[in-house]
């Protein structure tokens, strides 16, 4: 017969072997919980719109008679949560910094700000069109004046991305010769860029609503040599960038992506190339037409998808809609231009159908995300472009786009 210390010792050693039973039934119950909700859960896509701003961009320049509502950001993202979309790719401009340096980041504070409130998650894009508005006077925005030569790029002689001026200055790009010369120092433009996209990292990056930051919208690539030069400028940017972020970095598609003969050799094994090392990037696609029947829009996006897999890189439709291209001649400087790329405004739509065939697609090919193009307060064409006006008070009004975009995501 046991005495009472070792019975004691007994119940201890018992009474010890039950509670950590217990407690590995409840840690395990606890995993299997967390496990089964993570397998019912998905991670959340980001659907959204593009969006463009005041002086973030050269709007309150060239449409200076234009209001801009100063309820703007609060009640746009109230109109964008409430159909049921949770992103925002915020398009802005370098050069409009140096235009303004303290109003753009007054206003890009604001947007962050508001974005905490609504629960949105915004990509910051470093936006350019037809490179600069020193080569495009009318359309162009994207790179400051000082990054051009006035002999070697001459004002307005850009209009359109085949010109020599284009052609020569991304030329030089790729070849990190582009400088500017301030206070007797000589910086070249790479460094120049990133000092910009740091500045709005430092301004931005503790904002629960910044998801990460675009290098460069659709930077053009004239010859084949260029996917290695291009390469390096995406990895020269991304490592600098990772010595102030963590987040996400959205690496883009080069233009033009043409399936003609041409000097670039256009492949999905060699825009691959352009893919950074990084462990947190995105692959960032525009898409302006119905990808199907084997027509160009289809087999682009074959392409593009085929460079996220090589890269292994998540792939993000950044830009989305549906729009008639025409043949049409340009005249620049007593030039006569053959221009292929003009939209067709009058002609241009985006119906109930064609929305719900992008959004379907999207879905199929398992997208890290997309953002419908545009929201913006100036009134552009073609109209599909634009999912709100604004009246002469100052109000926010959905177009019919705006409705057409909310019932596909609704189905």
């Amino acid at each position: 017969m046991l005495d009472e210390k070792k019975l004691l010792n007994y119940r201890i050693i018992i009474s010890i072997s039950i509670i950590i039973t217990i407690s590995l039934f409840v840690c395990l119950l606890e995993i299997k919980i967390i496990y089964s909700e993570n397998n019912q859960t998905t991670i959340e896509k980001i659907i959204g719109v593009n969006m463009k701003g005041m002086y973030t961009s050269l709007n309150y320049e060239r449409f200076s008679s234009i209001s801009f509502p100063s309820n703007y950001y609060d009640e746009s993202f109230k109109l964008i949560k409430n159909i049921g979309l949770n992103h925002i790719r915020y398009v802005l401009y370098w050069e409009a910094f140096e235009n303004n340096p303290s109003l753009f980041l007054q206003e890009l504070k604001s947007v962050a700000d508001m974005a905490d409130k609504w629960g949105l998650k915004i990509i910051y894009d470093n936006h350019q069109y037809h490179t600069s508005s020193w080569l495009d006077e009318k359309r162009g925005t994207g790179f400051p004046s000082f990054l051009f030569d006035k002999n070697l790029y001459p004002f307005d002689s850009g209009v359109t991305t085949s010109s020599n001026s284009t052609k020569s200055w991304w030329s030089s790009w790729w070849d990190r010769n582009i400088t500017y010369e301030d206070n007797n120092t000589k910086p070249d433009g790479w460094s120049l860029q990133v000092k910009f996209l740091k500045t709005i990292v430092k301004l931005l990056d503790y904002h629960s609503s910044t998801i990460g930051y675009e290098i460069l919208n659709e930077p053009q690539i004239f010859s084949q040599d260029q996917w290695s030069k291009i390469k390096k400028y995406y990895q020269y940017m991304t490592d600098e960038l990772r010595t102030q972020t963590n987040k996400t970095i959205v690496i883009d598609m080069t233009i033009p992506i043409t399936f003609k003969d041409s000097p670039i050799n256009l492949t999905s094994e060699n825009m691959a190339k352009i893919i950074p090392k990084d462990q947190n990037s995105i692959f960032k696609i525009s898409l302006y037409g119905i990808p199907k029947d084997k027509n160009y829009q289809e087999k682009k996006l074959e392409l593009l998808s085929n460079v996220s897999k090589i890269a292994k890189i998540p792939l993000y439709v950044g830009e989305w809609n549906h729009v008639n291209r025409e043949k049409k001649m340009t005249i620049s400087n007593t030039t006569v231009i053959d221009d292929t790329s003009k939209i067709n405004a009058i002609t241009s739509d985006l119906t109930q159908q064609q929305s719900d065939f992008f959004v379907n697609k999207f879905n199929l090919l398992q997208v890290y995300g997309w953002a419908f193009w545009n929201w913006n307060y100036i009134n552009t064409p073609p109209q599909n472009f634009n999912l709100i006006n604004i009246t002469k008070n100052g109000d926010i009004l959905p177009t019919k786009y705006f409705y057409i975009l909310e019932n596909s995501i609704k189905k």
